[in-house]
């Protein structure tokens, strides 16, 4: 019998993904220390977790600077209807594209694309125009990499101001 997700998400659930935000390489031991669970709950909950499809994986961050990677920038693609899937199809061999998202709007696809130089970059561009239209930003800083999921409560950064009265 498969679990109900929401059922995991209590406050030791929470407490376990908050741990892993922070460091994916802790040890169950330790995991279980830190959300007060015993290791084998601790593992228990960590294997439904992953059943449930709550976690993907656990994985590394590597800094693209590091390997070469001097350019990151979004590419916004907008195609006519019988290009989309071939797009698609072409984009999912780009070794250059980091992350694909279908959007709303006036436009297809956002693509976030890494390369080593602005050449590289220019190439990728005009590689994609057979499809469509490509329009580029290039990232020339990030002050919001990566965020954590508020995992702990609910996410309130806006206050919603009153309904004004009518007269």
């Amino acid at each position: 019998m498969a679990m109900d997700s929401t059922a995991l998400m209590d406050t030791y659930g929470r407490k376990l993904l908050d741990e892993l935000q922070a460091n994916a390489r802790l040890s169950v031991a330790e995991l279980g220390r830190r959300i007060e669970l015993s290791p084998t709950a601790t593992a228990e909950r960590l294997r439904q977790m992953e059943e449930v499809g709550i976690l993907h994986a656990y994985t590394v961050e590597i800094d693209r600077e590091a390997l070469g990677l001097e350019v990151m920038a979004f590419i916004r693609m907008s195609c006519n209807g019988p290009q989309y899937h071939r797009l698609l199809d072409f984009v999912q061999t780009l070794e250059e594209v980091r992350e694909c998202h279908h959007l709303t709007g006036g436009d297809d696809l956002l693509l976030k694309v890494t390369t080593t130089n602005m050449s590289d970059l220019e190439a990728l561009i005009e590689a994609l125009l057979p499809y469509g239209t490509p329009i580029t930003s290039v990232v020339l800083s990030s002050p919001v990499e990566r965020r954590k999921y508020a995992v702990m409560g609910k996410l309130v950064t806006v206050t919603k101001k009153p309904a004004m009265r009518r007269r």
